[in-house]
């Protein structure tokens, strides 16, 4: 049998309060960032992820935690850790997946505008040609 875990945190980032909502299992992993104004309590929360749990955008899924290999050299695996860290760069695993789910809204934002702007172009090309054939219909 699987298990999966969620796991909520609050925390204030100037200006605002946010929660920092994670869901995953041994495979996989997400993340999901909600803004709130002011401090909020704890039933202000739990009434908010009541009424709007099923609109919550989450990072895509990202590969599961693996635990750490028993029986190494505590040193070698601080320096390992270490190390990938520094690979990995800057932030925590949940700001990260959240970079990831801003980077795939910012795409999928621009192939929407890119499509509604050729639309408008197709649109205007072709009220250019009707208005030609109207000039040129009585001569």
């Amino acid at each position: 049998m699987e298990t999966g875990y969620t796991k909520l945190t609050v925390c204030f980032d100037p200006p605002f309060w946010i929660c920092l909502y994670e869901r995953g299992d041994a495979r996989s992993w997400e993340v999901c960032r909600i803004v709130f104004g002011a401090e909020p309590t704890d039933g202000q929360i739990y009434a908010w992820l009541l009424e709007n749990w099923r609109k919550l955008r989450f990072s895509p899924p990202l590969g599961g935690v693996r635990s750490p290999e028993t029986g190494t050299n505590p040193k070698r695996r601080q320096r390992e850790i270490r190390r990938t860290l520094e690979a990995r760069g800057p932030g925590t695993k949940a700001q990260q997946a959240l970079k990831l789910q801003q980077a795939e809204g910012k795409a999928a934002r621009r192939q929407r505008t890119k499509a509604e702007r050729q639309a408008e172009q197709d649109r205007k090309y072709a009220l250019r040609q009707a208005k030609r054939v109207r000039k040129h219909n009585g001569h």
